[in-house]
């Protein structure tokens, strides 16, 4: 199914000459790649939300309680 956006798009495509279609589309794929990736990534965080929420909390409560350790960024 056509939208009037992808319409207007390949509109667009087409008044350019051969060349320039080729490199707007190369752009294009990497655009929707990484937008595909980003609305990926916002859909496994407004998934586990409240699963962080949780982890926040709890490592918290475990720095108020004296329990936390500063990370050791050598070990990585």
């Amino acid at each position: 199914m056509k939208t009037t956006e992808i319409i207007t798009a390949v509109k667009i495509l087409e008044s350019l000459p051969r060349d320039s279609q080729k490199k707007v589309v190369d752009h294009l794929q990497d655009y929707i790649a990484n937008l595909k990736d980003e609305l990926y990534w916002d859909q496994q965080f407004e998934n586990s939300g409240e699963q962080l929420a949780v982890a926040a909390r709890d490592a918290r409560e475990r720095y108020h309680a004296g329990e936390a350790k500063p990370m050791d960024l050598s070990r990585f």
